[in-house]
């Protein structure tokens, strides 16, 4: 489909600086891009491709102006990575909606099945479990008895969801996923060997919640592990049992949350964050990548970075003076022998 730079500043409230009947019928980033693509410039460090792209049309902000000569026409929006961000969407929605059970599908006959829904071959629905109007499951995918997969959630290749689990409205689990396997529960006795803890909780997965491809949520060992309404969760992410992520908090890829830790709204979570069990993380709480956070953080909107994790202004000036330590080592190596020289004489 080909959308003129009008009908597409109209769709996003913006202004058009150029040629407004200019048409596109794809996206790009903005120095790959080629005639009859749109692009956005957001981030300033890649403004020099902006006097220099092939793209059609170059989503700006409003208060962008160019220092050169550019041939794209414009289109001037209050966010340009969130107008950007709202065409890929309708993009989206453009796909083809798929529908229908495959016959090669394998449902239990107490399970339940709403209106609209795609079910695709080699897919497994197990016995009372329920699957809302509009839910889409590609091949491969697992439903286990008594789970419930609500309106207009999506999963994908190879998801496995355990007996029990719920996963909200609008949800979206990406392949491989893990949903409600055990916790990482064993006692050892008085031989030293571990005896594991039945698991008898399940997940909770909120509306509007989007899992990463290979990442596992932990079924609680009584109650609920709970992701929040909102919540991000990216690639090869580990949540033990009983956490609780809270509303739209995002954590990065291959981070691991450890058992019982409740984990407020609105956090930020770098890739490769550990965190430690039993503790509690304040609303909008940031952590850098590699971080790991071993004790509660009680302040709200705190960043904090390192391992162990402090205060980000703190671990900063600190690192300063590491990275002086070699130099500090070798002045206190030469103190020393001037006075012991001092003393022998």
């Amino acid at each position: 489909m080909e959308f003129t730079a009008k009908a597409i500043a109209e769709f996003l409230t913006g202004e058009v600086v150029g040629n407004p009947e200019v048409k596109v019928n794809n996206v790009a980033k903005i120095e790959e891009a080629k005639n009859g693509t749109l692009a956005f410039l957001a981030n300033p460090k890649y403004t020099k491709y902006i006097y220099t792209t092939e793209a059609s049309i170059v989503l700006v902000n409003k208060d962008f102006e160019p220092e050169n000569n550019i041939s794209a026409t414009l289109i001037k929006v209050d966010n340009a990575y969130e107008s950007f961000a709202k065409l890929l969407e309708l993009a989206e929605q453009a796909k083809p909606v798929k529908q229908g059970i495959s016959s090669l599908a394998f449902i239990e006959k107490s399970a339940k099945i709403g209106d609209g829904v795609y079910i695709a071959p080699f897919v497994y629905i197990g016995e009372n479990a329920v699957l809302e109007d509009n839910a889409k499951l590609f091949p491969h995918v697992f439903i286990d008895d008594n789970v419930t997969v609500m309106k207009n959630t999506t999963l994908n290749s190879g998801v496995k969801v355990y007996h029990e689990c719920v996963i909200g409205e609008n949800c979206i689990i990406h392949a491989g996923a893990v949903i409600g396997s055990d916790g990482f529960g064993f006692a050892p006795d008085e031989n030293n060997v571990y005896r594991k803890i039945p698991q008898l909780g399940n997940v909770i997965i909120e509306d509007n919640v989007e899992v990463g491809s290979n990442t596992t949520i932990d079924r609680a060992t009584m109650g609920s592990t709970y992701i929040r309404k909102g919540a991000k969760l990216d690639n090869l992410n580990q949540i033990g049992h009983n956490v609780e992520i809270g509303e739209n908090t995002v954590i990065a890829a291959q981070s691991g949350i450890a058992g019982s830790t409740k984990v407020g709204k609105n956090c930020q979570f770098g890739g490769q964050s550990g965190i430690a069990p039993h503790i509690q993380i304040a609303d909008g709480v940031k952590i850098t990548p590699q971080a790991g956070i071993p004790n509660s953080i009680k302040e709200p909107g705190s960043i904090v970075m390192g391992t162990p994790a402090f205060n980000i202004r703190d671990f900063q000036r600190s690192f300063i003076v590491y990275k002086q330590l070699p130099d500090l080592y070798k002045r206190v190596k030469e103190l020393e022998y001037e006075l012991n020289k001092l003393k022998g004489e």
